[in-house]
């Protein structure tokens, strides 16, 4: 506990630095303010979401002696209620952008703090928060499956459209080391139903791999319905067979 108290404290001298130095700065309702150029060590990213009057959210990043690790700290301040609640974890990478949302239209904020990770599998993560009655539950961001990630060496472009989530970003051909654009972009998109994530492609792009095109089209129910119909056929002809040998005994 006393760390937190010393975090909260020394977060709000963090925040009137910021407000002595941005005098002329106004905050407008649902529009988030960053304040990076503020920050001092070890905090490297900060930025406030007004999500509706009188529900602010703070989300900070610190670390010290590295670039690719830390911790990120969210601060909720219901100012009209006077309640106010911390939520926190472990940060694998840097944050590069927070998003608010409602995937689900249920009336509780989630929050999408989007993740740059440098390695060769994951170059972005989502830490997703639904918060509700002062609470936050963390929901789990999916992975990527094994179609979606052909030709994936990150790049992603997340945004924000009609109430849904998107995932923009370059195919490329070829290993990590050679790999090439092929000037083609997957598209998904996400939603979120009891606390939990969907995604669907609603793209159709094609990887070339070793000299092949994989095409992405829902081709398999085509192959589905035509064996069922050779099926029937079948059992509609045994079943002719044994009338007539009936009719001649």
């Amino acid at each position: 506990m006393r760390f937190f108290y010393f975090i909260i404290s020394l977060l709000s001298f963090i925040l009137l630095i910021s407000c002595n130095d941005n005098k002329s700065t106004t905050i407008e309702s649902t529009k988030p303010v960053s304040l990076n150029n503020n920050l001092i060590d070890p905090f490297k990213y900060h930025k406030l979401i007004e999500v509706s009057p009188g529900q602010y959210y703070d989300i900070f990043s610190w670390s010290r002696g590295s670039k690719n690790a830390g911790a990120y700290l969210i601060l909720h301040s219901d100012s009209s209620g006077k309640k106010y609640t911390t939520t926190y974890g472990d940060l694998e990478g840097t944050i590069v952008d927070v998003y608010n949302s409602d995937l689900d239209a249920d009336g509780n904020p989630e929050l999408l703090i989007q993740i740059k990770i440098s390695d060769t599998v994951n170059y972005t993560n989502i830490y997703a928060y639904e918060f509700s009655n002062e609470k936050s539950q963390k929901l789990t961001f999916p992975r990527l499956s094994k179609s979606q990630s052909k030709g994936y060496h990150g790049n992603d472009n997340f945004y924000l459209k009609d109430g849904q989530l998107f995932r923009e970003f370059p195919i490329f051909n070829g290993d990590a080391a050679k790999a090439k654009n092929n000037n083609q972009k997957r598209l998904l998109q996400y939603g979120i139903k009891n606390n939990t994530f969907s995604v669907k492609q609603i793209s159709k792009d094609s990887v070339s791999i070793a000299g092949k095109t994989i095409i992405d089209k829902p081709i398999q129910n085509h192959a589905i319905k035509e064996k069922k119909i050779v099926i029937v056929k079948k059992h509609k002809k045994k079943h002719k067979y044994h009338n007539k040998t009936d009719s001649s005994n």
